[in-house]
């Protein structure tokens, strides 16, 4: 093949991003260095079993954990924080299983707790030994959003993560919380994505999808986003009901913006694609994937 970067490939191929937002709703972010990130998204070559095996069970209950990277922070203090919680530790090395059996089991965490987060977390992924599109655009992208921030002064705070899925689609990211993911974000659009996010609006040239929502319908509310954007506000959007089959769906939406109103009706169908999901993957080339895409959209008043 004549690329060696998947990112590459499924740009070239007009691979979506809508309908790829799915993500968990709780997580579990533990601060760990980098540089002792394995290719598994929570675990570090020098965790202790002991930490490994409580990790694993958290997710097994349901709740996403990933660790999380910034230089300024000390090798042997971590920052956890649960989300959509919005609460945030410092926790000695030492004492983080001692914290996460606390946790589980419903006991006080004063110790440990640090007031609330004011800031949404921004996690951009560049776990380079998952996948090597996150280490060549994710860290040039992290590197643009913390200096935006700390510039502009804008109100999130930006860590490097591990494994966030969607790797093809680096830079990928997610703003935390609620779940909004974006994928392909470049360090050039970093600022305006940021000044979006912070106005409250999606940035849609870069945004996947509702999380809470089904592929066919992020497919549809990134549809009604684009076909509202030239309104100078972001709309509210409900969706009022989905129908159809396992190909071709139909979906009803109330929009409000400005004082106004009205209905959108959204057909969204399946194509298939012949793409490269993560880097790994390259040897043994593309494969068949089902993808969704806007086929209508009519608009009614309400």
């Amino acid at each position: 093949m004549n690329h060696v970067f998947c990112a590459d490939l499924s740009r070239e191929q007009d691979d979506p991003l809508a309908g790829s937002g799915a993500h968990a709703e709780h997580n579990l972010l533990i601060s760990w260095p980098r540089a002792k990130w394995t290719r598994k998204a929570r675990q570090a070559s020098d965790m202790p079993e002991d930490l490994v095996r409580a990790l694993d069970a958290i997710a097994a209950d349901g709740r996403r954990v990933n660790l999380i990277h910034r230089h300024d922070q000390p090798d042997g203090i971590h920052r956890v924080f649960l989300m959509p919680e919005r609460r945030d530790f410092v926790v000695p090395r030492e004492a983080l299983e001692d914290f996460l059996s606390a946790w589980r089991s419903g006991g006080s965490l004063t110790a440990w707790e640090r007031e609330g987060v004011e800031r949404d977390l921004l996690l951009c992924c560049t776990h380079g030994k998952k996948d090597k599109c996150c280490a060549k655009y994710g860290y040039r992208t992290y590197k643009a959003l913390a200096g935006a921030v700390a510039t502009h002064g804008l109100p999130f705070e930006v860590w490097e993560s591990s494994h966030l899925g969607g790797c093809r689609f680096a830079a990928s990211l997610i703003l935390l919380s609620p779940v909004r993911k974006y994928g392909r974000i470049t360090p050039e659009q970093a600022l305006p994505f940021l000044e979006a996010e912070a106005r409250g609006q999606r940035f849609l040239p870069g945004y996947r999808g509702d999380s809470r929502l089904t592929p066919a319908q992020q497919c549809a509310q990134l549809a009604a986003l684009e076909h509202l954007a030239s309104k100078p506000h972001s709309p509210g959007l409900t969706l009022l009901d989905d129908s159809g089959s396992e190909h071709r769906r139909q979906t009803r939406w109330h929009w409000e913006q400005n004082g106004a109103s009205g209905h959108l009706r959204i057909v969204c169908e399946t194509t298939t694609i012949r793409r490269v999901d993560m880097c790994s993957d390259l040897d043994e080339g593309p494969t068949d994937s089902l993808i969704w895409r806007a086929a209508e959209l009519t608009e009614t008043e309400a």
